[in-house]
């Protein structure tokens, strides 16, 4: 997967994707599907050009989903990358930390049964290239992180109770609602893909706090690694 030529980058709100769409040179921009994508170049390490599409698909499962199928079917990158924060469930990282998906877990959904349709899997994993990039990118950033397991869910995790049910059913070490859908689709489309997040609380914040919250820092955190990213592969 060496030398990778365009890449789509996918967040779920606005101040995830600002930045990398920012960074992109002869940018483009088209309106379609719900969806307004940005359309231009970064260039690698080595001044290699790598085309990059960029777009915000909005929160939840069937939106990343959504996205990240059109974005494959209009585009056909070599890789998919979704870029932005979650809540922190491991108890050895702190605010701004990385997590990256090297295994993606659906919170409520009976995998026996969606299992039976391609990939045939109950779980999913980022691609083991672009998990060797970023890792590699994070280091030379100085940034903490881990590749480990992200849950995904349709409903926002606020209270201790339901920090506890996650970490019981997933033992996971973030929980967002996008990522395992991202990678779901991308896996049925065989094509690589990489979630990159960075921990914006520990999932103990109310969505009517959190709907206020600034994130831009932990967004940008995020999308400074994904270019980072994308200039090394």
């Amino acid at each position: 997967m060496h030398n990778v030529e365009r890449v789509a980058i996918v967040g779920a709100l606005e101040e995830e994707i600002s930045h990398i769409a920012s960074e992109l040179n002869d940018v483009t921009h088209k309106n379609f599907a719900s969806l307004d994508v940005s359309q231009g170049q970064l260039f690698s390490v080595n001044q290699r050009k790598i085309d990059v599409v960029a777009t915000v698909g909005g929160m939840g499962l069937v939106n990343a989903a959504a996205t990240v199928q059109y974005l494959i079917d209009t585009y056909n990158p070599q890789a998919v990358i979704f870029s932005g924060i979650a809540g922190n469930l491991n108890k050895n990282l702190h605010t701004n930390d990385v997590v990256l998906g090297q295994t993606l877990k659906y919170l409520d959904t009976d995998m026996r049964l969606i299992g039976q349709w391609k990939p045939f899997t109950s779980e999913f994993h980022s691609d083991d290239y672009l998990l060797q990039v970023a890792n590699q990118v994070l280091n030379k950033m100085g940034i903490t992180h881990i590749s480990g397991t992200i849950a995904s869910g349709g409903y926002f995790v606020d209270t201790p109770s339901k920090v506890a049910e996650v970490i019981e059913k997933t033992h996971a070490d973030a929980v967002e609602m996008e990522g395992a859908a991202v990678l779901h689709v991308a896996a049925r489309n065989d094509v690589p893909a990489l979630i990159v997040r960075a921990m914006s609380d520990n999932a103990d914040t109310e969505y009517e706090t959190f709907h206020t919250f600034d994130i831009s820092e932990y967004a940008d955190t995020a999308a400074k690694i994904t270019v980072n990213i994308i200039r090394n592969l």
